[in-house]
């Protein structure tokens, strides 16, 4: 488990893919800091890893990183720690559109070719 402080490549995150799910990486975006951590077995783990960073709940969100993937494939928006029916999203997913273009942005500032 890890928070990124510089990018990493795209055959780095394979590398890390190989550690756990193999084709898949599961990571946690703070929208608010811009932050990326990934690299754990449940999303609520890198929720806690953040939180206890000061990382505020409400700015967390899970989703998975497809490493072969390309374009709107690449990114999956999918964890239990997503659902907050008080927060406007009551299911897996991430339904506001902000927040998905906030986590697009985080994931191409530490990601690269």
């Amino acid at each position: 488990m890890q928070i990124l402080q510089q990018p990493i490549s795209r055959e780095e995150l394979r590398t890390l893919a190989q550690n756990t799910f193999g084709d898949m990486i599961k990571c946690v975006a703070d929208v608010q800091k811009g932050l990326l951590a990934l690299d754990a077995d449940l999303h609520a783990d890198l929720e806690r890893m953040l939180l206890e960073n000061g990382s505020v709940q409400e700015n967390l969100w899970g989703f998975n990183l497809w490493v072969e993937e390309e374009g709107e494939d690449f990114i999956e928006y999918d964890s239990l720690i997503n659902i907050r029916s008080w927060q406007g999203n009551p299911s897996r997913g991430v339904e506001n559109p902000e927040v998905r273009a906030a986590i697009e942005n985080i994931v191409d500032k530490f990601v690269t070719a």
